[in-house]
């Protein structure tokens, strides 16, 4: 146990993408400071790590305490969020974080002290954590005496050694409510080709995930085949990750048979997937692949979804076709209630690990037999693949007709 004293102010930062969990875990966070220490002073850094090298803070008052509970109801991050990594100096000298000869790290740490902050709650994905982790090792290198505690947000769900990452359950549920509608355009023309992008860079689990949810909701409907309102049309036919190789030609015709006899294809497929073929065909072109400040490919740039609906829509014969992005609908929606139960246990014991100052990323570990805990920040770190053999998607994939095929060697 840490011989540091108890904390007297907290700060509460999210940084990265959204996820249905940030708004929520703040108001946690809130909430049960307010609960068991209402002494210990709250700030939020506006826009995550922008703010707190910027000294941009918000002060947790008295109504913000007392209203902390309405926070579980929205999306989004109410504090702000942003993309900064603290050891890409170039970058935050760039964007005017820091001036030329500063170490962003540095100065991180230097305004943390200046605002009197004890324990820095980091809450984001992998980046997030490993630039928590980064300054949590530099603040220990130089004697600053300050705590780090990260919680693990990404809709991805592929953070080592987490179990289950916060928000990832509420995306999946709302991809599927988001393609519910859409496909009902699988009536609006004939031979119609739906493509639903997903989120999910280097993992799967969320398309798989997302696939699952809404054959569920099917499972609960019912059909009138006689005019045309049968599962058939309105099931997922295709379900391609990163983690799974991709037969296009085999694939091509199943699905043109499919086409065939119901007269619509409707496929879920990663964000990520097939992302090495697309990144090699534009650079042949001598085309320039976009990389943001981490170094990812910007995917927006290379759109997975319209490539493979390219390719698929002339092997199909396909006279129309739709691709969609659930992306941006899934990830700022507010928290369902399997997530909200999740997030309750990890901020409460980012709580009590605060008060006796025990850094770590707070999840379920999966190399410790699943347990509740601080997990220690050299152990994370993103890119965790979803594991194709799982039987739920193995028994998916058999259910819609889908060979699942050997898995993909994935970069991360």
């Amino acid at each position: 146990m840490s011989t540091l004293v108890r904390p007297r102010k907290v700060a509460l930062l999210t940084a990265g993408g959204l996820a249905p969990c940030l708004s929520s875990a703040v108001g946690g966070l809130i909430e049960r400071y307010t609960e068991i220490a209402p002494d210990i002073e709250i700030i939020c850094y506006h826009g995550g790590y922008k703010g707190l090298l910027l000294g941009d803070s918000y002060k947790v008052g008295a109504a913000e305490r007392a209203n902390a509970g309405v926070l579980h109801t929205y999306g989004g991050s109410p504090i702000g969020n942003s993309r900064v990594k603290l050891t890409n100096v170039k970058d935050c000298v760039k964007r005017g974080l820091v001036k030329e000869g500063q170490d962003p790290q540095k100065v991180a740490a230097d305004q943390l002290v200046k605002d009197g902050v004890d324990v820095l709650h980091t809450i984001g994905g992998d980046d997030t954590n490993t630039a928590a982790a980064d300054l949590a090792a530099f603040l220990a290198k130089n004697g600053y005496g300050l705590t780090v505690i990260g919680l693990p947000k990404t809709i991805d769900n592929d953070v080592y050694p987490i179990r289950q990452s916060l928000g990832a359950y509420t995306a999946a549920e709302q991809g599927a409510r988001y393609f519910q509608n859409v496909v009902a355009e699988s009536g609006a023309n004939p031979r119609m080709l739906i493509i639903h992008e997903v989120m999910g860079r280097n993992c799967g689990w969320l398309t798989a995930a997302t696939a699952r949810y809404y054959r569920s909701m099917l499972d609960r409907q019912s059909f009138v085949p006689g005019l045309g309102l049968s599962r058939a049309n309105l099931d997922v036919h295709g379900v391609y990750v990163p983690e799974m190789h991709i037969d296009l030609a085999a694939e091509a015709a199943r699905l043109k048979a499919l086409m065939e006899r119901v007269d619509n294809v409707n496929i879920f497929i990663s964000e990520g997937a097939g992302v090495e073929s697309i990144v090699a065909e534009l650079q042949s072109k001598g085309l320039e692949v976009p990389r943001d400040a981490f170094g990812h490919i910007k995917l927006d740039a290379v759109n997975p979804g319209k490539w493979f609906g390219e390719q698929f829509a002339k092997m199909l014969g396909a006279e129309k076709t739709l691709v969609q992005k659930s992306g941006y609908y899934a990830r700022a929606a507010a928290a369902n209630q399997q997530d909200l139960t999740l997030i309750k246990s990890c901020v409460d014991l980012a709580v009590e690990c605060s008060v006796r100052r025990e850094s770590g990323v707070i999840g379920h570990d999966e190399d410790r037999g699943g347990v509740l805990r601080a997990i220690e920040f050299p152990r994370i770190k993103g890119g965790k693949p979803f594991d194709i053999d799982t039987p739920w998607f193995s028994e998916m994939l058999a259910a819609v007709g889908q060979a699942k095929g050997p898995k993909a060697s994935v970069k991360h």
